[in-house]
């Protein structure tokens, strides 16, 4: 049922989305969309925090990709994240983001692992690239918050070109070229 919230929101949007509309949509009664989450609010904290395990999932599943860097497995994923498709979803992390920062209750649950569960696998990936811990940790929270940032600016600005500039810049930074010639990490994964 989570599932099919996630896509309708991802392909329709949050605009005059009521429980009845998208209950119709996905083919549950708006009952029943309350019985499981209690309210709309909590309901739209369940689809971010669905949306933002299927994004780990695939940031997994890229880094896993036989002769992929870590920088093209970012690149890649950005690509995704930035689909216009998309843009209702990730206004909608925002937004519950927002929410839940304020205080609201039934948004709170959306703060539950939005840093921690992304740190496991970004860290991971660096250890595997021969980071020390510490340094592994760092660079995961880093990369996160800029994919974070430049994402509210996407959403903010419209500036697709500018935004797409700037994580180009970052990963240029962030996987420095060690090998001289292809720009990537001699150790990527």
């Amino acid at each position: 049922m989570v599932d099919a919230a996630v896509d309708h929101v991802a392909e329709y949007g949050i605009a005059d989305l009521s429980l009845r509309r998208l209950g119709a949509a996905i083919g549950v009664s708006h009952r029943m969309l309350i019985h499981y989450f209690g309210s709309k609010e909590q309901l739209l904290a369940e689809i971010v925090r669905t949306s933002e395990r299927r994004q780990r999932h695939l940031l997994s599943g890229l880094r896993l990709e036989h002769g992929l860097s870590p920088r093209d497995a970012a690149r890649l994923l950005w690509q995704h994240l930035t689909e216009p498709a998309l843009a209702g979803q990730e206004r909608l992390f925002f937004e519950i983001c927002g929410q839940a920062l304020r205080g609201h209750p039934e948004a709170a649950r959306v703060l539950d692992g939005l840093v921690t569960d992304w740190l496991e696998p970004l860290a991971h990936a660096e250890l595997a690239a021969g980071a020390d811990p510490a340094t592994a940790r760092s660079r995961a929270r880093l990369g996160l918050a800029t994919v974070r940032g430049l994402l509210l600016d996407l959403l903010a600005t419209g500036d697709r070109v500018g935004v797409d500039a700037a994580m180009e810049e970052f990963l240029r930074l962030y996987y420095p070229p060690s090998d001289g010639v292809t720009g990537q990490r001699s150790d990527a994964t």
